[in-house]
């Protein structure tokens, strides 16, 4: 199983292969085209794809808040745009938002990618060092998560988004280190079994004939 150590450690080269995504010529030439995710632009799709590392940035770099912390799964359950529709509010803003970041054309968000993953290593350093220990305080949802915790949530973001952008552009996924691949899939399996049930989850990991329905973790 993946290790904690090892999310930290290897998020830099996640956020790199999501870079080298957002770097295909394919992605500025697509730029305003629709995405594989309905409603969002392929630049849109660029921009949050970008976002996680970006993120990780500015919430590593805050100072600590005294918030409750929840685990990656605990997340997920009081997250509200995890149950929310496609055209509800929660998931809409998303989109606007950034495909009003997209607006300003490829060129800006391609110059400060390489900013972003210096950040990355920046952030990480202390982590990995053992002095920055106290855990990532998310905002926008009002409780924080330990850094191992919020770098599982961002990988799972990069994992899935570059496979969107990817299906955008007509060109291959990218292949992710394999101990982040796993504990990606560990956290969608755990967040689906929490939405329809572990039957239904066992089912359709090993016994597709018996399966029923859908498993999606979103």
């Amino acid at each position: 199983m993946p290790t904690p150590d090892a999310l930290v450690r290897l998020f830099p080269e996640v956020a790199a292969t999501a870079v080298r995504l957002v770097r295909h010529p394919e992605v500025a030439r697509r730029w305003a085209d629709e995405s594989a995710c309905a409603g969002m632009s392929v630049g849109g799709l660029a921009h949050h794809l970008a976002g996680q590392a970006r993120s990780t940035v500015l919430l590593l770099d805050a100072e600590p808040v005294d918030a409750e912390v929840l685990t990656a799964v605990q997340h997920y359950q009081h997250a509200p745009w995890v149950r929310a529709g496609l055209e509800d509010e929660e998931n809409t803003s998303i989109r606007d938002d950034s495909d009003e970041r997209a607006a300003e054309g490829p060129a800006v968000l391609l110059a400060r990618l390489e900013d972003d993953l210096s950040g990355v290593r920046r952030v990480l350093a202390p982590v990995l060092g053992g002095t920055r220990t106290a855990p990532v305080h998310v905002p926008w949802q009002g409780w924080s998560l330990s850094v191992p915790d919020f770098l599982l949530t961002r990988s799972m973001e990069v994992l899935v988004h570059s496979d969107d952008l990817a299906a955008s552009i007509d060109a291959p996924t990218p292949p992710f280190p394999t101990e982040v691949g796993h504990a990606v899939l560990g956290l969608l399996a755990a967040v689906a079994a929490d939405r329809h049930g572990q039957t239904a989850m066992l089912r359709h990991l090993s016994r597709p004939q018996r399966a029923t329905g859908p498993v999606s973790a979103f």
